[in-house]
């Protein structure tokens, strides 16, 4: 062999905790995934807006995956590994024991996930409080965050959680705990969720004031007095008995972990776009927006500077890039929504039958079907008279009020598959509208966007991505890897293990583009006409609920 001895490959192994499964992936010092594997999880929603999950559900369940992507690799090869998981809330008692998160007393159900509603009396109260920590959440602070949840705990299940708590995680740092034996956590779960400052630390006097002064009096104990930056390397590794388990060697470097999203936009966001004719070539990276799309959707704008957002989460310094400021808009349901859409319509059991009969899933038909009805119009333009807004679980961003409802405009009395499928076009339209909605609310507050980075489960929708190009106007880069996100979680294995100086350094080398996706110009007057559509819907809402609390 020329040039000496070829040096051995390095591994890495990204964990993925999304809402529904587990996903693991091996992937190389280059960014190429070699191996992926998936488990479910379980779940619960013992009443409505209730949803559980359980801790030791999800370790088994990732420790079934990691242990198949590993199969048949020299394991002295792997260098790194990196959690990245959903916000939800795990509640574990002072010896590390699963509580119950719910009435019935089932300690096995310990998690609330990150989708779980219930807390919107403590929401409220927390968000009338105007405390100064909450212009770093837009303004207004989510149910979705990890405080109104803790309030919740303390009001309701005093006896039996709140009062014999000893450590409150958010689920990623509950994995890399359960990794290393480390209670350290990620400076992206705490800053994003729990109201942490990356300057200033926790701040006293918002938990004294929205009635959690026990963590205050506990110096933060409970949830978190020693903070890490992503990708920094915990205590001393992987420990023996978490190397059993996940079919690894004890010592192998573990990261600070991150929030699924995030892990999607550090997988796509650095990516190298030289020569494909993009114009954000010749931008800063801050001109690029990562939109990680699954059960739900994060837009993620980074910035030299902190841009207050109304309506939109952050600024947020380091929780995503190192050095940078970051911005987090969302729509609490897509993929949940879609799938709620689609199932509920009378001609879904003849579309699912037609799809098997294909060996298509339902989208792929749905998609195909499309194309045959469209006759000679663009497939968007079938929509003219059906409009739809997306918000069945309320706004997260820009408007930031869950209150709000979903809405469909132009019904007929067809229950047919064309039905079906313009049903289905209009709400992936609908998505895309709210992205153009929260990148306009973006940009008025001071980002530059000129390009969007789609990855997760909805960017494998061919259909689904050509609508975010046209609708926003805005070229779509697809990564090599569609699985972005897991790329990003090995991306944090690989900084934790030294091998790359920087998580700059790595995004560079690891993500790659795979194919751009440009907007339809020609199509632009309708879509701007489908938007004012769209803005007028929210505004009609609005004026229907004036009406009704009208006394």
């Amino acid at each position: 062999m020329s040039g000496g001895e070829q040096k051995p490959k390095r591994y890495y192994v990204g964990v993925d905790v999304g809402t529904g499964s587990v996903r693991a992936a091996l992937v190389d010092q280059s960014g190429v995934l070699l191996a992926f594997a998936d488990h479910p999880i379980e779940k619960w929603e013992p009443q409505f807006n209730h949803h559980e999950q359980s801790s030791e559900d999800i370790w088994a369940a990732c420790c079934v995956v990691t242990k198949k992507v590993v199969q048949g690799i020299d394991l002295n090869q792997i260098r790194g590994l990196g959690f990245d998981a959903t916000c939800s809330l795990v509640v574990l008692d002072k010896q590390f024991h699963p509580l119950p998160v719910n009435h019935e007393g089932d300690s096995r159900r310990n998690v609330i996930m990150w989708l779980d509603h219930r807390a919107v009396s403590q929401v409220n109260r927390i968000n009338e409080t105007k405390h100064s920590v909450l212009q770093y959440v837009g303004g207004v602070m989510s149910v979705e965050m990890q405080a109104p949840k803790l309030l919740w705990l303390k009001e309701n299940l005093r006896e039996t959680c709140w009062d014999k708590a000893g450590h409150f995680f958010d689920l990623p740092d509950f994995l890399s705990w359960k990794a290393t034996g480390v209670t350290a956590r990620s400076l992206c779960s705490l800053v994003c969720k729990w109201t942490y400052s990356a300057e200033k630390g926790w701040d006293d006097s918002f938990w004294k004031m929205v009635g959690l002064e026990d963590f205050v009096a506990d110096n933060y104990n409970k949830i978190g007095n020693q903070v890490l930056p992503p990708g920094a390397s915990l205590g001393n590794g992987l420990t023996p008995e978490a190397a059993r388990d996940l079919g690894l060697l004890p010592g192998i470097a573990v990261a600070a972990s991150l929030i699924d999203a995030h892990a999607g936009g550090l997988g796509v966001i650095g990516a190298d776009v030289r020569g494909h004719g993009l114009v954000c070539e010749g931008q800063p990276v801050t001109s690029r927006l990562a939109v990680i799309c699954g059960t739900s959707s994060c837009h993620m704008g980074i910035s030299k500077d902190p841009i207050f957002v109304p309506g939109v989460w952050g600024p947020y310094f380091s929780a995503m890039v190192p050095g940078f400021w970051l911005n987090e808009g969302g729509q609490s349901i897509t993929g949940k929504l879609i799938d709620h859409m689609v199932q509920g319509h009378a001609a879904f059991p003849e579309l699912q039958a037609k799809a098997t009969a294909r060996c298509q899933s339902v989208y792929a038909y749905l998609n195909s079907h499309l194309d045959l009805i469209k006759k000679a119009q663009p497939v968007g333009f079938l929509t003219v008279d059906l409009h739809v807004w997306p918000d069945f679980h309320g706004n997260r961003s820009p408007l930031a009020d869950l209150t709000l409802k979903g809405m469909v405009t132009g019904l007929t009395l067809s229950q047919d598959l064309d039905d079906l499928a313009i049903l289905y076009l209009a709400t992936v339209q609908a998505i895309a509208l709210g992205t153009r909605f929260i990148i306009e609310a973006m940009e008025a507050a001071g980002h530059s966007i000129s390009t969007l980075f789609l990855c997760g489960g909805l960017s494998k929708n061919p259909l689904f991505v050509q609508m975010h190009a046209d609708i926003t106007g805005m070229p779509v880069v697809l990564s090599q890897e569609v699985e972005s996100v897991l790329v990003g979680a090995a991306i944090l294995g690989a900084c934790a293990s030294g091998d790359f100086a920087s998580v700059q350094e790595a995004m560079a080398k690891m993500s790659k583009v795979g194919k751009v996706v440009f907007p339809r110009q020609q199509d632009k007057k309708y879509y701007d006409k489908k938007y004012q559509v769209f803005l007028k819907l929210v505004e009609h809402q609005m004026e229907y609920l004036a009406i009704m609390n009208d006394d």
